[in-house]
């Protein structure tokens, strides 16, 4: 009865220390080591310009580095389905746009992921595109793109950051709305797409304004218009569709962050207002600006989530009208 005794008084004083204030075990405060952001294009395009221009702040204020992951390759995807397989855990961040979270679920629904395996966190940035051309080519405004390409259908070649990507689907309205024909070649981002016009291997692009306009700016390419209706202070000294003689062409494209379905909201909340933070510091904002790029970001989580309700509206409508397929 004693050895019984004391084994019962060692499982009660054990018990009793299990719960003590001292011994009681606590979880660590997030995050506690560097923070991967995957990009699902290659280094020079907007995406990643976007993510390298605000993760410096962003480490700042989540108090971790931030790690970005260039996983280029199918239109996004790539990057997008790394991100959905993570684990929730608030230690991998995606960026996207339109692309990987609306525009290839609707053009292959044969993909390792969904939308709805991603939650959203918050927009960060909005930008227009830029029609810009080899200066070889000759093509010196919207009008003259139109009449060569009618002249002469499917001889023009445009490149892009990748099938199903912003600049495609840009393209394919052009096309829609003209009725023009031009072959499109698709690259893993916008850096080797721009290269490609400037080499002349392709003859134009419907770009991201960090990958086309420093180019412009060198007289390496010759920049046609922006995609808004308007003339926009993104882009100085470049004509607005309505102005280039296409009044009912307009489309811009955005930036959001993105984590693994079932990351605790605690974290996703956390990341929302770091990211909040770090984007509307003067820094952020400007070097945004002189690529073209403006800081649009959400009023929360939930907010972003309705947003892309509503946009992949847009984009998924544009997919089918346009006959974008795989390629």
């Amino acid at each position: 009865m004693k050895k019984a005794n004391l084994i019962v008084a060692l499982v009660l004083c054990s018990f009793g220390l299990g719960l003590s204030p001292g011994a009681v075990a606590q979880a660590p405060a997030y995050p506690t080591k560097p923070i991967r952001m995957l990009v699902g294009f290659a280094p020079g395009g907007a995406a990643d310009y976007v993510a390298r221009a605000m993760g410096d702040a962003l480490g700042k204020t989540m108090g971790q580095p931030i790690v970005v992951e260039n996983r280029a390759g199918a239109g996004s995807s790539i990057a997008a389905e790394a991100a959905a397989k993570s684990a929730p855990d608030g230690y991998t961040v995606l960026i996207a746009s339109p692309s990987s979270i609306s525009v290839n679920p609707a053009l292959n629904p044969k993909l390792g992921y969904t939308a709805r395996d991603l939650t959203p966190v918050t927009k960060v940035s909005s930008s227009p595109l830029v029609i810009a051309a080899n200066p070889a080519l000759g093509i010196n405004s919207v009008q003259d793109l139109i009449a060569r390409a009618k002249a002469a259908p499917g001889t023009l070649n445009y490149a892009t950051s990748g099938n199903g990507s912003a600049p495609h689907l840009g393209a394919a309205l052009f096309l829609q709305l003209t009725g023009v024909q031009m072959t499109h070649i698709p690259f893993r981002g916008g850096g080797p797409a721009i290269q490609s016009v400037i080499a002349g291997d392709t003859q134009l692009t419907f770009g991201t304004p960090p990958s086309v306009l420093p180019m412009v700016q060198a007289g390496r390419l010759r920049g046609l218009a922006v995609s808004t209706r308007e003339r926009t202070a993104l882009v100085p000294g470049i004509a607005g569709m309505a102005e280039a003689g296409l009044p009912e062409y307009s489309i811009e494209f955005w930036y959001g962050l993105f984590v693994p379905a079932g990351t605790p909201p605690a974290i996703v909340k956390k990341i929302f207002d770091a990211a909040t933070v770090a984007m509307q510091q003067p820094s952020v904002r400007a070097a945004l600006a002189r690529e073209g790029t403006d800081v649009s970001l959400s009023q929360s989580p939930e907010q972003f989530a309705a947003f892309l309700n509503d946009d992949a509206k847009f984009w998924v409508k544009l997919v089918k009208d346009a006959g974008v397929k795989l390629e």
